[in-house]
Order: structure tokens, then sequence, then C-alpha cells
């Protein structure tokens, strides 16, 4: 199976030596669980370039420091991209600003929340009991990095996951075979940990210091992990 993992996004320049590309990190997630893949990358956020629904299986559209609603050359052709490949009926995931950005190209809203950023391991309640959503969960856990979140899913979305902090943790959408996180079951917790690092003058003292701590349990990132390849080979 295909998938095109479209690269909205690199670690911070500090951290790039140490931890792969947010693509890397999808294969490595993915790879053990699903062998038959293979992985093809677009750094669309470098170079604007995006495949079209022909060229693969299945969608997979990494996290970014961008935010959805801004001015970038890119952001629109993959929107359209977002719609073609649920019109060519192919499956898609988006993880964080994916999720994000998915959520908008189909109808709904997003923009910076009132609650801040979410930091560490996050938990979230389960909605949602699809046929992929093997093993089944009653509540997830898992790292986060975010400020934006989907404020309005798009019609006919059903919300899979969410949380006091973050309502839409999970989406399912009605245009086609379409699901996205807002968590991030790719980063694995060394990696979260020294993103917090980086950031903990964005984050503040506080916030930085109880992530970390959070981040010293375990999460239900393979968990996670384990749906997203389910969904991709049972929609191929």
């Amino acid at each position: 199976m295909r998938i095109a993992i479209i690269e909205t996004g690199a670690p911070p320049e500090q951290l790039s030596g140490k931890h792969p590309s947010y693509p890397k990190m999808m294969e490595r997630m993915l790879a053990p669980l699903a062998p038959k893949f293979s992985f093809t990358t677009y750094e669309t956020f470098r170079n604007g370039v995006l495949p079209r629904p022909g060229d693969f299986d299945g969608l997979l559209i990494t996290g970014s420091p961008a935010g959805v609603y801004e001015d970038h050359v890119w952001i629109a052709p993959l929107e359209d991209l977002v719609r073609d490949t649920a019109k060519a009926g192919k499956p898609q995931v988006g993880i964080c600003f994916g999720h994000q950005l998915m959520a908008k190209a189909f109808g709904g809203e997003v923009k910076k929340s009132e609650k801040g950023w979410g930091v560490g391991v996050h938990h979230y309640e389960v909605a949602g009991d699809a046929s992929w959503m093997t093993p089944a969960k009653g509540k997830i856990s898992c790292a986060v990095s975010h400020q934006d979140q989907v404020i309005t899913p798009p019609p006919g979305a059903k919300a899979l996951a969410g949380s006091d902090f973050c309502e839409f943790g999970a989406l399912s959408f009605a245009q086609g075979p379409a699901i996205s996180f807002q968590m991030h079951p790719e980063f694995e917790h060394d990696y979260a940990a020294d993103l917090i690092g980086v950031r903990r003058n964005r984050f503040g003292e506080t916030l930085s210091e109880e992530g970390l701590d959070s981040l010293k349990k375990q999460s239900d990132r393979g968990v996670i992990a384990q749906w997203i390849a389910n969904f991709l080979t049972q929609n191929a």
C-alpha cells in the first residue's frame, strides 16, 4: 500500500540533529504495524509539491508549527488535495496540523484556543467504536503540543475522542474515508520532552514542568498508531 506523507513542517532547528523528521517519525510508527506499507514523502512546506490522488493509496498529513489560517502558498492547494482525495474514495489521516487542516478543508473552523497551550500527555474520552478502532479503548492518552484547535467541526463530522481541554481531539469526516487526531502518536516521549525544553519560554515554567512530569508515564501512542494502520488498511 502506497502511503503519501505530506510534510507540513519540521522539528525545531535545535533538535534536527538529534531527532528524525516528522515523516520519518510517521514511518517509524507505522512500518512495524503494516509491513506492506511503502512511504513517499512530499516536502510540501518547503517546495509546494503535492501528489495527485492517483499517486497513492493512502494520505498522511503531518504536524507543523504553522497555523492553517496563515497565508502560506501551499495551504490552499493542500486543502484541495484533501477534498480530491475524499472524492477519490481514498483513506487519509491528519495529525495535529493535519487534523486542523482536514477539518478546515471540509468546512470546519480552526483558531487559537482561549485555553492556551496543550503540552505533555493529555487524556481523552473515546466516543467512537469503528471497526478499525481495535484494540478498543474507553480512554486514551497521548503526547500533545498545540494551541490551535478545531472549534467547529465540519458538517457531518463525528467526534471520536475529546477532553475538557480539547473537545474535538479526534474526528471522522463524512466526506470520505478520512480521520484525524489532534494528538501526536508519532512523538516518542524523549522527543516530546526535548520539544518542551526548546519551547520552555513559550510555554512558561509551570506548564513546562507539568508537561515533562506527564511524559514520565506511559501513554496509548501505540494504540493510536494501530488504529491508524488499521484504518488505512481497511479503507485501501
